[in-house]
């Protein structure tokens, strides 16, 4: 009997002061300014909004980013989700 083992998600978000986040998991940065970031994750698309924004530390090969500044917000973006906040989202990413 054969089993499909399914891949584990491994992803993982840790906030400090809502001015430094850690997350990990991470496959690719879709876009990003001083005011959004975009992550495309194993969980999932995730926003992240604040103020003063910046990349401290960046690695692909093992999945992990380092945010600094001021966190206001972060949501993750269901892809069957069909609301306008999705469409304008991905509307900006997929031009």
């Amino acid at each position: 009997m054969e089993t499909n083992p399914k891949k584990t998600i491994r992803h993982d978000v840790v906030m400090i002061n809502r001015k430094k986040l850690d997350i990990t998991g991470v496959l690719k940065v879709e876009s990003f300014d001083h005011e959004e970031f975009l992550l495309h994750t194993e969980a999932g698309f995730l926003t992240i909004k604040g103020k003063n924004l910046h990349m401290k530390n960046l690695s692909l090969e093992t999945g992990q980013v380092s945010i600094e500044g001021l966190v206001f917000a972060m949501e993750y973006i269901d892809e069957s989700y069909q609301g306008e906040k999705a469409k304008g989202i991905f509307g900006r990413i997929f031009k």
